[in-house]
């Protein structure tokens, strides 16, 4: 989950800051100098903006993730536990047919990992040192093996590329609600003002914000191949234990949602509209899923 949100949170920084810097240089504001919109102009505009965030966001994820995570990196092995993290995961991702992963741990006490990287034979796998203590190591394999799936799945790099497209439309959106804003509200015929600008920018972060349901619901399609990707690696059972594991950790649930991550996993999904925020599906529809797939 912390990983989505750092993704997610980066990506609407880089477009607004980008549509910013154009904004002030006059660069593809989409209106004509009649005052009329061109949204031909304004869709490729929008493009450019939306694909740079979501890109950007991809190309800089793994250094955020060490940096934000505090990963220290296993570069050489000193400890019989070191040594078998590499051990698994090198066996995993020979098996997944990807190079080997940058291999961290970060120190957190719930059980946690992720994985990140926008190139599939140049990315991060990190476990918490919760996930380690309050795991066997069957079910510590058989989450190392979800996250070696995400990055054999090329899992950052469709969600960049979904994020891209959902980018495109905020920001044309957005720039179609601030024209429509100055010239109704603020009366401006000559071309783009302030309110244009004003507008724009606080339309994007909203729209943002409700357009990343659909990017919550590929991550949450995302998991549960994961899963099945872990279940091959590590064998279904030992996947179906790890996840039990986290139910044990996890509930009755005292902690808050954001610390409810295991995988980047909420331990539990909640009702309604917060539903769709989610970036994971229920643990208990994740182990059913399994054990249907028997």
């Amino acid at each position: 989950m912390t990983r989505i949100l750092l993704y997610l949170g980066t990506n609407l920084a880089v477009i607004v800051v980008i549509g910013i810097l154009f904004g002030l240089l006059g660069i593809g504001t989409g209106v004509a100098p009649g005052g009329g919109l061109v949204y031909s102009e304004l869709l490729l505009m929008a493009a450019i903006i939306g694909f740079s965030g979501s890109l950007i966001s991809l190309f800089l994820s793994k250094w955020m993730a060490k940096r934000s995570m505090g990963v220290q990196l296993i570069d050489n092995p000193t400890t019989a536990t070191e040594r078998w993290l590499v051990d698994v995961v090198q066996r995993q991702a020979q098996q997944a047919g990807i190079g080997m992963p940058e291999l961290g741990i970060f120190d957190h006490p719930a059980p946690n990992a992720f994985a990140t990287g926008w190139n599939r034979n140049a990315a991060l796998v990190a476990v918490s040192t919760g996930l380690l203590q309050h795991m066997t190591a069957e079910e510590v394999e058989a989450v190392l093996g979800h996250e070696v799936s995400h990055v054999a799945n090329g899992d950052m790099v469709t969600l960049a590329l979904i994020q891209g497209v959902v980018n495109t439309f905020v920001v044309f959106l957005a720039r179609i609600i601030g024209h429509t804003v100055d010239r109704v509200i603020f009366k401006n015929e000559d071309g783009p003002g302030i309110g244009y600008f004003v507008v724009s920018i606080i339309a994007e972060i909203c729209l943002s914000i409700l357009a990343s349901t659909i990017v919550m619901a590929f991550s949450r399609y995302r998991e549960y191949r994961a899963d099945a990707g872990g279940a091959t690696l590590a064998g279904r059972q030992q996947m179906i234990a790890a996840l039990r594991a986290l139910q044990r950790v996890h509930e009755p649930d005292s902690l808050p949602a954001g610390e409810l991550a295991a995988f980047g996993i909420s331990g539990k999904l909640k009702d309604g509209v917060l539903a769709l925020f989610s970036s994971h599906p229920p643990l208990e529809q994740r182990i059913a899923a399994l054990e249907a797939a028997r």
